[in-house]
């Protein structure tokens, strides 16, 4: 019994939906095992390293056994450390997502005691807090241990080590002889097994021994990402590593859909893996992904479940996996049969806390790097075909192209000006013109206005009201496809055949290259820099 479907456990809709919502396809081992157990109401040792999903594993049953018509205090969580309350309570509150009427509180030290005290009189069902605070409310009775229906003990060896014995074991004996008491511990010190004598009934133990995973010969590196960035740093490191075969991992299923609608809309050859597609479904995915007709599988972590490709040259973390051990089978799915391989992690915010989780399990430094730049993805892009160049010269094959070469320099051309505009030519998607002229103060001719500090370019697109494009379509595309804010533009005048819109001068260079390869409303368009003297054709009025 590894793992179980949330859907077929003995738990509402409301927590299930919600659970759903949190990333989870299917549960941990600790979740499977612990969740029936605690639901008939025995008491449990749970024997887990943090990362195994533990908090669901308790909050989930405890969460169920509440009664939300009884507004007196039913479940007391203690934790060693306020961060590990803080973070406890955030998980329940995800949980609840779809009830309302359960009221959850973290109390600990460093918080105003009045602030917790007026909500406790509020009426709390549970609340989640370190011995010390905890003890303080007892002492003041705003916390009224009798009515206490399950304790739990989260990370108890961690709280023993601290000191919190003593505390623990005065909070213990105030809470009534018919309870259920659920303790969870990566260790089981003599200390520890003494409490569960003294305090527990029958506990059933449940243990999850972590396999040891190693990843050997893949470069592992993150990035410290914004959410609404994170779909413009995946386009650049792809463009920059050109990988043949890439996989993108997700949390939860509508993330993956999201994901490869918004690919696909880029131009890239992307498809979605997840559980509710049907076998024959993913079995046409993974065929056009193993004979290269999609270059980018992006999956869940169940759904990914023993693909055996051997040729994928990079892989994805765009969500911060929930458990160390899908990062390892994640990453595990590049550097195969010898090859080196690359793993790129996304973390946004307060997901440090997790990746650094992550390194501590795999003994392995997961190294910090700067997204690269558009200056640096043309460069790749340059050194790339410049190999490929090589590649062919080596190859030889060249007499028919050597006769053509032949031809233009009989016409005082110099080999080197041939190969020069041949690469100028393949290289240069974006007016080069238009983009040198940036560093000239009239713009090669265009209007620059504004105020200092607020100088704007005006931008032409050759679509317009013909093709029914309409202004959110121009910030839609400008913001997605070049990253740049929408409410950052400046007037947009859209005519029959094209547009212009006013731009940051300090963003022109990036809308240019972002824009290069834009469609909007499915017409691939062409965006330059407006020049005053330019014939537009006919103006009509907005």
């Amino acid at each position: 019994m590894e793992h179980l479907r949330f859907e077929d456990m003995n738990i509402s809709n409301e927590i299930c939906r919600a659970v759903l919502d949190m990333g989870f396809e299917e549960a941990t081992p600790i979740q499977s095992q612990a969740i029936p157990v605690i639901l008939e109401g025995k008491d449990i040792i749970g024997q887990s390293q943090t990362g195994t999903g533990k908090t669901a594993a308790f909050g989930i049953p405890l969460l169920e056994r509440i009664n939300p018509e009884d507004r007196r205090l039913q479940a007391l969580i203690l934790c060693p450390t306020r961060e590990l309350a803080i973070q406890v309570s955030e998980e329940f509150r995800k949980l609840l997502k779809y009830k309302d009427n359960i009221r959850v509180l973290p109390i600990y030290g460093g918080q105003p005691i009045d602030r917790q005290i007026a909500a406790l009189r509020k009426g709390t069902q549970v609340v989640i807090g370190t011995p010390g605070r905890v003890m303080d409310h007892m002492r003041r009775r705003t916390i009224k241990a009798e009515t206490v229906q399950m304790m739990v003990l989260d990370e108890a060896d961690e709280m023993l080590d601290m000191g919190f014995r003593e505390d623990i074991e005065t909070i213990l004996v105030k809470i009534p002889e018919e309870h259920q008491t659920l303790l969870f511990s990566a260790t089981l010190s003599p200390e520890i097994l003494d409490i569960t004598k003294r305090f527990q009934k029958n506990p059933e133990f449940i243990k999850i021994v972590r396999k040891e995973l190693t990843v050997p010969n893949i470069e592992q590196y993150y990035f410290d990402v914004k959410e609404k960035t994170k779909l413009d740093a995946l386009c650049r490191i792809i463009d920059v590593y050109d990988p043949k075969l890439a996989m993108v991992f997700c949390n939860t299923k509508k993330r993956v859909d999201d994901l490869v609608e918004m690919l696909q809309g880029r131009g890239y050859f992307a498809e979605g893996l997840h559980g509710d597609l049907k076998q024959a479904q993913r079995d046409k995915v993974m065929q056009k992904f193993r004979n290269g007709t999609i270059e980018i599988l992006v999956a869940t972590d169940v759904a990914a479940r023993g693909i055996d490709v051997d040729d994928i040259d990079v892989v994805f973390n765009y969500d911060v996996p929930q458990d160390e051990e899908y990062y390892v089978h994640r990453i595990g799915r590049t550097g195969r049969a010898g090859k080196a391989g690359k793993a790129f992690t996304f973390c946004v915010g307060k997901e440090i806390y997790k990746l650094r989780d992550i390194m501590r399990y795999t003994k392995t430094k997961i190294q910090q790097q700067k997204l690269p730049t558009l200056s640096d993805v043309e460069e790749m892009k340059t050194n790339i075909y410049l190999e490929k160049i090589k590649g062919i010269i080596e190859e030889g094959h060249l007499t028919k192209y050597i006769h053509l070469v032949d031809r233009l320099m009989e016409e005082d051309y110099t080999s080197i000006d041939i190969a020069a505009a041949l690469l100028k030519d393949h290289l240069s998607d974006v007016n080069a013109d238009d983009i040198d002229a940036l560093d000239d103060i009239n713009l090669g001719g265009t209007e620059l206005y504004g105020g200092e500090g607020e100088k704007m370019v005006r931008l032409f697109i050759n679509a317009g009201k013909k093709s029914k494009i309409r202004a959110k379509d121009i910030v839609g595309a400008i913001a997605n496809e070049a990253g740049i804010p929408g409410k950052t533009l400046g007037e947009i005048a859209i005519f029959d055949e094209y547009t212009f819109v006013d731009v940051p001068n300090e963003f022109v260079r990036d809308i240019l290259h972002g824009m290069k390869h834009a469609k909007i409303k499915g017409k691939r368009v062409h965006i330059e820099i407006a020049k005053k003297e330019k014939t537009y054709g006919k103006k009509r009025k907005k």
